[in-house]
């Protein structure tokens, strides 16, 4: 049991699969502790509770209610998003929000507020979640809303699993016509074009960025700038592939993602990405979930894993900090080659711990060269926290408390709504000072 990084961290002592929506939680030795465990897809130690005991949430995979004229969905936590949009999509809806895969339990999408290219439009899951229900440790079920136990609610979301185990919820859904979503992509050159683009991209649903890290002088931030919206008369609803394509059979003993690599790897995405001038139209899947098509891709990056860097900057200090962050990459030699850098909007999410808010977010990976590798996040982490920005908990593997305690005014908030018998290796890292 790992989490998507395959980082070396301690597995738990132990993991429990049961049905949850009957069964109740174990009794617990005095060092131990729970945490509920979907599909893994977190990518530091927010979804690993080493020495403790691990949730699997497998067995809550039921749709529970699908209310086809509202567009209303009820369903267990351990369901992925992929099983929601083969179920929802030929009936004409959409998930109100996806995440970069759909390999994603509904569960981990609740626990980590993940957001998506809309977040400017939509702002993040949690804003569309109506219910959900919740097992504690001391044998309660509570149902937790806006308005039935909502600072409880509110913790839940983007609580990384600490409040207790997600049961199930009820989602709001996004009608659509069409399985197609319209693309268009731009290149463009510097930070100030890419602001260009995002105010001229305002009335897009869905817009996202590729950063070339390994460009030099004079292209210091080329990228290519992709916006969608759903097609209003495209071909059809079929809901794609329910599978990978491809998949990594293991990891390799060395990283195939390296300066010899991403350097033409870079060169060629960003030629092919010019050349797709105007507009076209492609089906969801490759455009929300490109890396899914390859099952496994995490183990590309050798046996050690990986680090993936997630930040959010404010408006007033974003530009600057963005350019700091991008010199300390080339300046390293570290490669990195999914670089993704997205505008957030000011919907605010009902989470206390949610991650995202107004700026830009930057998110960077790295394979794991020990302390090299950690010393050049340290760096980031000065530049973020000088800029006073956040890093996202859900991609973590070496935050320090200090730095957690500054991107988080409500944790202490937080605090008071925990499940006081579940915990995370992240959980007791960001602690550890207290």
């Amino acid at each position: 049991m790992a989490s998507w990084g395959a980082l070396p961290l301690a597995e738990p002592r132990r993991v429990i699969e049961r049905d949850w929506r009957f069964e109740a939680l174990p009794e617990l030795a005095e060092t131990d502790s729970f945490l509920a465990y979907g599909m893994g897809r977190s990518y530091g130690d927010s979804c690993i509770n080493s020495q403790g005991t691990q949730l699997s949430t497998r067995q809550l995979r039921r749709l529970i209610h699908f209310d086809t004229e509202r567009g209303i969905l009820r369903c267990e936590a351990g369901v992925t998003l992929g099983d929601i949009l083969q179920l929802i999509v030929p009936k004409g809806w959409f998930l109100p929000v996806v995440p970069g895969s759909r390999f994603v339990t509904l569960g981990g999408a609740i626990a980590n507020d993940v957001h998506g290219k809309n977040h400017h439009s939509a702002g993040t899951f949690g804003c569309h979640v109506r219910a959900l229900n919740l097992l504690r440790s001391d044998g309660t079920r509570p149902r937790c809303s806006l308005s039935d136990n909502a600072k409880l609610f509110a913790a839940t979301i983007g609580g990384l699993g600490l409040t207790g185990l997600i049961v199930d919820a009820e989602i709001d859904l996004l009608p659509i016509s069409s399985a197609e979503m319209e693309v268009e992509n731009e290149a463009f050159y510097g930070i100030e074009q890419f602001n260009a683009l995002s105010r001229e991209s305002a009335d897009w649903d869905y817009t996202v960025s590729w950063i070339d890290t390994s460009a030099r002088q004079g292209h210091t931030t080329r990228g290519i700038f992709s916006r969608a919206r759903h097609a209003k008369n495209g071909s059809g609803l079929s809901p794609g592939r329910s599978s990978s394509l491809i998949k990594v059979p293991f990891a390799l003993p060395w990283s195939c993602v390296n300066r010899w690599t991403v350097g033409p790897f870079n060169r060629v995405y960003f030629w092919a990405g010019q050349r797709q001038k105007g507009t076209r139209f492609e089906h969801y899947q490759p455009f929300f979930f490109p890396l899914d098509s390859v099952a496994q891709w995490n183990r590309m990056y050798g046996a050690r894993g990986f680090f993936q860097y997630q930040c959010v900057l404010p408006p007033e200090s974003r530009d600057d900090a963005i350019s700091a962050l991008l010199r300390d990459v080339r300046a390293s030699g570290q490669a990195s080659f999914l670089v993704v850098l997205k505008e957030f909007g000011d919907r605010r999410s009902p989470g206390m711990l949610s991650f995202p808010r107004p700026g830009l977010t930057l998110a960077l990976d790295f394979p794991n060269r020990g302390q090299t590798t950690r010393h050049l996040l340290d760096s980031f982490d000065r530049i973020v926290r000088r800029a006073g920005g956040a890093v996202y908990p859900a991609k973590d593997a070496r935050m320090s408390p200090d730095m957690f305690a500054s991107a988080y005014p409500a944790v202490e908030s937080f605090r008071a709504q925990l499940d006081p018998k579940f915990s995370s290796a992240f959980w007791r890292r960001v602690q550890a000072s207290r």
